[in-house]
């Protein structure tokens, strides 16, 4: 459950049972849409590190750079989202593509490719 209680500020806090999120509408945080994108980055280190964990190397050094280009819709459609990986020289090519095969699988990614079948629902309570 993710709850947020809305006020006159421009800050957003979002809490769950154990964690608190903090956002903004005034440029001070990041907003919900920058987060989202800023989710996906953190799915790609989350899934390299993972990556490294099983194959016994190291994950430091990795360098994920993510960019969101913009549909046709303008900055509220999200056309692409590149996720670029430079790696440190003693990777070896076949770690390098299981770490990038991983990074492709990402969780957070997996669900905004099936957003089409998710069912949004808002209500007063």
């Amino acid at each position: 459950m993710y709850k947020t209680l809305v006020d006159n500020s421009p800050l957003i806090k979002v809490n769950t049972s154990k964690f608190e999120a903090h956002y903004a509408v005034n440029g001070s945080l990041m907003n919900p849409l920058e987060a989202f994108y800023a989710s996906l980055a953190a799915c790609a280190a989350v899934f390299a590190k993972k990556t490294c964990k099983s194959l016994g190397i190291p994950a430091e050094g990795i360098d994920i750079n993510c960019t969101p280009y913009a549909g046709p819709g303008g900055p509220l459609t999200l056309a692409k989202f590149k996720t670029e990986v430079r790696f440190p020289a003693h990777f070896t090519a076949e770690q390098k593509a299981e770490i990038l095969d991983s990074i492709a699988q990402c969780a957070v990614k997996e669900v905004v490719k099936d957003g089409p079948n998710i069912e949004f629902l808002v209500s007063e309570v």
